[in-house]
C-alpha cells in the first residue's frame, strides 16, 4: 500500500518525459529476470496512458515515451537464445525490433522497442565507415547527417538508465553523446516501477534546469 501511494505521488509530479529511453543491462541480468524487459515496456506504456489522461482536453499533444532501447551486453549472443521467446513477448504490446547475431526480427505494432543483444557501438561505427567506402563516398561529401544515415541503430536516447554496479558499454556511443545518464544502485533483478519513476523524475529535474 505504501509503495502504491509513493508510486502515485511520483506519477503526479511527472510532466516531462524522455522521448526515447535506453536501458543497458548484462547477460546475467537477463538470466536472473527474463521477464523484466516485458515488464519495463508495460511500465512505459502505463506512464504514457497516465500522462495522456492527465492532459486530456488540452490542445497540445501530451509528452510521451516514443521508444525504448534495451541493450543486453554479452560476448556470445547465442547464450541468450533460451530467453528470446520471453523477449518476443514485447511484440504483444509494441513494435519490437530484435537484433541478435546477424539477424533482425520485427514484430508487433505500437511504440518502437529495440532489443540489441551483444551489439557494439565501435563495431557499428566501423561498419558505417566500411559501407560508406563501399558506396564510393567522397570524403568531402560526408557530414554528420550522412554518417547517421548509415547507423544500424538510428536512436538518440534522451535518457540512458544503467542499473547495478557495472559500467556502461560502448553501445550507441555516437547516438548517446548528448544523453542524460541515470545510474541506479538497484540491480536489474530488483528494479521496481518506483525506481523507474525516480529515473524519470531525475530526468525531468535536469531538463528543467537546462540553460538556467
Amino acid at each position: 500500500m505504501i509503495y502504491w501511494l509513493y508510486e502515485r505521488a511520483l506519477l503526479r509530479g511527472i510532466e516531462v518525459l524522455p522521448a526515447h529511453l535506453c536501458f543497458m543491462i548484462t547477460e546475467s541480468d537477463m538470466e536472473a529476470t527474463p521477464s523484466k524487459l516485458y515488464e519495463v515496456t508495460r511500465w512505459c506504456l502505463s506512464v504514457n496512458d497516465y500522462i495522456a489522461g492527465k492532459n486530456k482536453g488540452k490542445d497540445s499533444l501530451p509528452p510521451a515515451i516514443r521508444g525504448i532501447t534495451f541493450h543486453i551486453g554479452t560476448p556470445d549472443p547465442a547464450r541468450l537464445d533460451p530467453y528470446l521467446p520471453m523477449i518476443r513477448k514485447v511484440g504483444e504490446y509494441a513494435r519490437l525490433h530484435l537484433h541478435t547475431g546477424d539477424t533482425t526480427e520485427v514484430s508487433g505494432e505500437g511504440m518502437e522497442v529495440c532489443v540489441a543483444v551483444g551489439k557494439s557501438g565501435r563495431e557499428e561505427i566501423v561498419s558505417c565507415i566500411r559501407r560508406m567506402a563501399e558506396d564510393g563516398r567522397s570524403p568531402d561529401t560526408i557530414s554528420e547527417k550522412t554518417f547517421e544515415a548509415y547507423l544500424t541503430f538510428p536512436y538518440s536516447p534522451d535518457l540512458v538508465v544503467k542499473t547495478g554496479g557495472s559500467h556502461l558499454t560502448d553501445f550507441l556511443i555516437w547516438q548517446s553523446v548528448y544523453s542524460e545518464l541515470f545510474f541506479s544502485d538497484v540491480n536489474w533483478q530488483y528494479f521496481r516501477k518506483i525506481d523507474f519513476l525516480r529515473a524519470l523524475r531525475d530526468y525531468q529535474a535536469r531538463v528543467r534546469k537546462f540553460g538556467k
